[in-house]
């Protein structure tokens, strides 16, 4: 069998100090073989699924623990989505449902101890943004929170995941690509994806081993090196949105003001909010009803659904909490109606007898 045969069927290392092909030497040590062996591109598409995996698994720690918190998120902003498509009777009758079972997932969750160690979990959920505390109306924004920075943190370690992984700065890889470009120069072969490369193999003939060393043509690296231009380019991009993203949610959850103002916002279209007394049962709507979690579970539905249903969601909610608070009261209050009455029945007692009689 011939070297050529031998090439195309044996399994041979290849190496990445590929310079060596046109020098009149090459070093015949086993050692550099074995420093110089690329052993990176046959796992490519195992590390990439691993990549993929990665940045779902965030995900999946939120889906697994935001049912902790009592409310089914998903579904309700399921539930909110689809009332904009039934008849108007049926749509009132949604929102109605959904503002009963908010009102009695919130109350439901509110703190019944005041002992010391209540307090002082109070007093850290006020505090610390990233504390999980349920009773305090700060389990889902917390979760939330740490699950954003999950994010963030996952796209910066792809950065070195793929430094481990080929051996090389890929953190720059993306800046050099683009100084090429701007400088006008030609697509140059990539040292970290060779497409032509020194192969070793050996061949056993009658008890001897002759070690050859052959040219071999890795095309797949072609394709290797458009892929990870690619992906330092996106991970790039994703690490900008995270870390947007990230500093808006820390600025709407940290600063409490902007629960009341987002709160606010709906209710003044409704016209809910006419004088300061309103105003001032709309602060206490939103920072002692809803808190935190039901101002967050607001925004989920108004960003999976329309400013429409969220509006009018929060409208049905603020009714029923002014009911609660402060029953509508008759023209006068109970203590002087009563004395009205006890001052009718000494003035004119037949009247009021024949009333009653009625």
């Amino acid at each position: 069998m011939g070297v050529d045969a031998l090439v195309r069927s044996g399994k041979f290392l290849f190496h990445k100090e590929y310079s060596h092909i046109n020098s009149t030497e090459r070093p015949n040590d086993r050692k550099w073989s074995q420093e110089a062996e690329i052993t990176y591109y046959q796992w490519v598409p195992l590390i990439l699924l691993f990549q993929a995996f990665l940045f779902k698994f965030p995900n999946v720690i939120w889906k697994m623990l935001n049912g902790g918190s009592g409310l089914n998120l998903d579904k309700i902003c399921k539930l909110a989505d689809e009332t904009q498509w039934g008849s108007p009777d049926d749509r009132k009758s949604a929102i109605e449902n959904m503002a009963f079972f908010l009102d009695r997932w919130l109350l439901t969750h509110r703190q019944y101890k005041h002992n010391f160690v209540a307090r002082a979990k109070a007093k850290a959920s006020r505090l610390v943004c990233f504390l999980c505390n349920k009773r305090e109306g700060t389990f889902l924004t917390a979760l939330y929170l740490c699950i954003k920075v999950c994010f963030l943190a996952n796209v910066i370690g792809q950065f070195f995941l793929l430094n481990a992984f080929m051996a090389t700065d890929y953190n720059m890889y993306g800046f050099e690509f683009i100084s090429m470009m701007n400088s006008g120069e030609s697509m140059r072969e990539s040292p970290r994806f060779p497409r032509v490369t020194l192969c070793d193999f050996q061949i056993r003939q009658l008890q001897n081993i002759q070690r050859w060393t052959v040219q071999c043509v890795l095309p797949i690296n072609l394709f290797n090196e458009k892929i990870f231009i690619f992906l330092w380019f996106w991970f790039f991009f994703i690490a900008c949105l995270c870390g947007f993203n990230l500093l808006k949610w820390m600025f709407l959850i940290v600063f409490k003001r902007n629960n009341y103002m987002y709160v606010k916002k709906y209710l003044t279209i409704t016209e809910q909010l006419v004088n300061a007394s309103d105003k001032k049962m709309c602060r206490r709507f939103a920072e002692q009803y809803l808190r935190d979690d039901g101002c967050f579970v607001a925004r989920m539905i108004g960003m999976n659904s329309t400013d429409m249903v969220i509006t009018d969601l929060l409208d049905c909610m603020f009714r029923n909490f002014r009911l609660r608070e402060e029953p509508k009261h008759q023209e006068f209050p109970e203590d002087e109606e009563s004395k009205l009455l006890d001052k009718e029945k000494d003035t004119n007692p037949l009247a009021f007898r024949g009333n009653n009689v009625q």
